[in-house]
């Protein structure tokens, strides 16, 4: 009894979370980890055929040192 009201409650705070968001902004979110890798985005629009806002990364500036961690 106790995990079908869970379940409920659960099923109904996601609703709650997702209420008033469009399938473009639901897709638009799943592909935020492809952005910024533009070779990446590039290869899954060829494999989904939708467009993929890609951000070029940024470059270091002079004197300064990007540090991947």
């Amino acid at each position: 009894m106790w995990g079908l009201l869970m379940v409920a409650c659960l099923y109904g705070a996601v609703e709650y979370c997702l209420r008033g968001q469009s399938d473009k902004s639901l897709d638009d979110a799943s592909f935020m980890p492809f952005a910024d890798d533009p070779e990446v985005a590039r290869r899954v629009e060829q494999a989904t055929g939708k467009q993929i806002n890609a951000v070029a990364p940024e470059e270091a500036k002079p004197g300064w040192v990007n540090l991947d961690m």
